[in-house]
């Protein structure tokens, strides 16, 4: 079984379309491909560029049923990644109610009005101290996300060392604070591979946070986070390792908000 659930099409920040996506898909022997194109609800109403306008939702879960009707050999999973912000998370929730999602995954790129993820300029232009304040607001927002109890799986853990920037204090409390709210919530976590090729050359998360999410017993998957079709399975058996390596023997894959446990060899 291999699953790829943390996909972009051109719809958010992706360069293909959906249809080049799936044939890459059955190309590179996928049994299931998910969608999650970005979904951010701003406070003050801002869409970002790399994001799906608000109002397509409908026509965004519509191909995607449309096109999982059409393929026999593939299954395509209806996902999206959503961020969350806690002035519109209850604006979140009843927008992606209104929809048939097999995962919602969830993700923190924004601080505030600090984007995390986008520039290292950003965070060249930071102080030690306003560094280590993004990595102390990071993890309590992530156990914020959790608590709300509104997504699947998070993504991307420790996504603030993306650029090298890291914390000169000891954040691992904070961390952990997240990891528990995470199972409590009952969520699931990913290996995203995209992080060996950002400059930080490390995948989300650490090893040593994925050892600590086995010890909870916190279900994980693996995704590539793929932006580009040649990428929807990169690093997989990379992942595989780590993931043996932090304890875990079993990975999990979602129909219609269910999680479905399988063993990963």
């Amino acid at each position: 079984m291999v699953t790829s659930y943390h996909n972009h099409t051109l719809w958010s920040d992706g360069l293909p379309t959906l249809e080049e996506q799936i044939q890459a898909a059955i190309e590179q022997g996928l049994d299931e491909f998910g969608l999650s194109d970005h979904y951010v609800v701003r406070p003050d109403g801002h869409e970002p560029e790399w994001s799906m306008p608000l109002g397509f939702l409908d026509e965004y879960v519509s191909a995607l049923k449309q096109a999982g009707s059409r393929q026999s050999h593939l299954i395509i999973r209806t996902g999206i990644e959503a961020d969350f912000i806690p002035e519109t998370i209850s604006s979140l929730e009843e927008r992606l109610a209104l929809h048939p999602f097999d995962y919602v995954i969830g993700s923190v790129h924004f601080l505030g009005e600090f984007a995390i993820d986008a520039d290292a300029r950003d965070w060249e232009a930071l102080t030690q101290d306003q560094i280590n304040d993004v990595w102390e607001g990071y993890w309590k927002q992530i156990a914020e996300m959790a608590s709300s109890r509104v997504f699947d799986f998070a993504a991307h853990l420790d996504l603030p060392k993306k650029f090298g920037f890291r914390p000169s204090v000891d954040f691992s409390q904070q961390a952990i604070a997240a990891l528990d709210a995470i199972s409590k919530a009952d969520m699931a976590i990913e290996i995203n591979t995209a992080g060996w090729h950002k400059p930080v050359g490390e995948a989300y998360p650490s090893l040593s946070l994925l050892k600590a999410a086995r010890d909870r017993n916190i279900p994980l998957l693996i995704n590539a986070d793929a932006h580009e079709s040649a990428h929807l399975s990169r690093d997989f058996d990379r992942a595989r390792e780590l993931a043996r390596e932090a304890g875990y023997r079993e990975l999990v894959r979602y129909e219609r908000r269910r999680r479905i446990v399988y063993p990963m060899d």
